[in-house]
């Protein structure tokens, strides 16, 4: 592959046409209209509108894509994580328009896709799974009976989807039946499909994930676990690999254990096998995600591998360049997710203009990003400004170096997760490693980052912020020609359309 059609936008679309450029290949961009001024649109070679803002008016039309990338001349499409990452439908449609698809077969994400199916898989290779049911269900009364039999308190899931949607967990038979109700209605209108599972409710559950990738030639391989515990409504906000609490052996059968759940479906390319860990470091199988993870870069830092080149030459055909024994971890890194939320009320989205914003430099930082100052966040896709990832020999070197990270992001004109990130960072119960995925619940209250600013500060402030955006919007002039015009021959021939 020469050329690649990146099918997606913001911080992971750059991600992985930096490692393109990196590799020779030449980039093609598509954009709705909402990102025409994006950093992902300019730093493409060519990039293409194909919509509306709304995603299902843009970067969910597959066939728009599609019809893209064969009048660019792109040989491949790189789906990112989002939007149709996790398509079997699309993938197949790629493949069936004589293009490569950077991820694995449709059939694999489809079993993976159904929480049931990949339950299914997954039994047939003796991993360990949460007592509950292997089928979805439908009819209240017998799913009653099934919770019965399992024991409160149990876990109502969504069959069809993720992310929180048509989760419930029940505590006594007589919640249940308003719970299955609410959890259904929840999952038809996320999803087209109230069916559901019911398992038995972990109750100081930690998340850990395991890296996995597999080529085409039968080979594949564990690159450790990722911590994904601190989560706000059941999403992700902290990531950090390794685990500070895995010993060798529970890390070594949890590798294994997601190998096999790859090899139960021939995975090809990057995937991500996730358990449940309970009080006593017995592991279950959760799912398994069919694409690149968000929070894939702690995995990067650790093992020295970039995972966007590894699913590039996979889709090549070549086999893995290393083996099981090869890989090692070294050192430790956390990644933050700089959302644009308000964890003083709910941690709901934030919109507006970033007035000012200024990335943490120095050693053992990276961030991965999609903004720069004066741009706006949109409201019409998911309020993620950036990923702030740090790496040091330790964990408690990894965690003061995040403080200081945090302490130099510079972002002014809308609310971020920021403070609590580093709230997070400063807690014993983290730094101790003595945390599960109720930590927001446990210990966090609004008022623990309502600092009351007196007047000079806020004028002070105000001020700067006036300042720093009238110098941004100035080198917009005729007497300040644009970055662009002294950029690198990649950029010289980057077309638009």
């Amino acid at each position: 592959m020469k050329k690649i059609l990146v099918a997606n936008r913001g911080e992971i679309a750059l991600r992985i046409m930096r490692t393109c450029r990196e590799m020779g290949i030449q980039t093609v961009a598509v954009y709705s209209e909402a990102d025409r001024q994006a950093l992902h649109v300019k730093y493409a070679d060519e990039a293409y509108c194909i919509g509306a803002p709304p995603s299902n008016q843009s970067y969910l039309l597959g066939e728009k894509i599609i019809e893209v990338a064969q009048k660019s001349g792109s040989e491949g499409i790189h789906p990112g994580y989002g939007f149709l990452s996790e398509n079997p439908k699309f993938a197949k449609m790629v493949k069936d328009a004589g293009l490569i698809f950077i991820g694995p077969e449709p059939e694999s994400m489809e079993i993976m896709g159904s929480k049931i199916a990949a339950k299914e898989a997954a039994y047939k290779y003796n991993v360990p799974l949460v007592p509950g049911l292997k089928e979805a269900i439908t009819d209240i009364e017998q799913a009653k009976q099934k919770a019965i039999e399992i024991g409160f308190p149990v876990l109502i899931k969504a069959s069809a989807g993720g992310g929180g949607k048509g989760m419930r967990i029940v505590h006594k038979i007589e919640e249940f039946e308003e719970s299955m109700q609410r959890a259904q209605s929840e999952a038809l209108n996320a999803f087209g499909d109230d069916a559901v599972f019911i398992e038995k409710y972990v109750a100081s559950p930690r998340h850990i994930e395991i890296q996995v990738l597999g080529d085409k030639h039968g080979n594949i391989v564990y690159l450790f676990e990722r911590e994904c515990s601190v989560q706000r409504r059941h999403q992700k906000v902290i990531e950090e690999a390794p685990s500070s609490i895995l010993t060798p052996e529970i890390r070594k059968a949890m590798g294994e254990c997601a190998v096999n759940v790859a090899k139960s479906v021939n995975y090809v390319g990057a995937g991500t096998v996730e358990f449940l860990l309970d009080e006593n470091l017995n592991f279950y199988f959760l799912e398994m995600n069919t694409r690149l993870q968000v929070e894939h870069p702690v995995t990067e830092m650790i093992t020295g591998i970039d995972l966007v080149k590894e699913q590039i030459n996979i889709a090549r055909g070549n086999p893995l360049s290393f083996t099981q024994n090869d890989l090692k971890i070294n050192g430790h890194s956390i990644e933050i997710r700089v959302y644009a939320e308000d964890p003083c009320n709910n941690f709901l989205p934030d919109i507006g203009t970033l007035q000012v914003y200024k990335r943490p430099q120095g050693s053992g930082i990276r961030v991965d990003d999609g903004f720069e100052q004066g741009m706006q966040i949109p409201i019409y896709y998911d309020p993620m400004i950036a990923k702030l990832i740090t790496y040091a020999p330790t964990r408690e070197e990894a965690i003061e170096k995040m403080i200081r990270a945090i302490d130099e992001y510079q972002i002014i004109g809308v609310q971020t997760t920021l403070g609590f990130c580093k709230f997070v960072m400063q807690h014993e119960a983290f730094r101790t490693g003595k945390f599960d995925t109720h930590f927001v619940q446990h210990y966090f209250k609004p008022e623990f980052l309502q600092q009351s600013l007196n007047e000079d500060e806020k004028e002070v402030l105000a001020l700067l912020s006036d300042i720093l955006t009238k110098n941004h919007n100035s080198t917009k002039t005729p007497e300040n020609p644009p970055v662009q015009n002294t950029v690198s021959k990649w950029q010289k021939n980057r077309k638009v359309y």
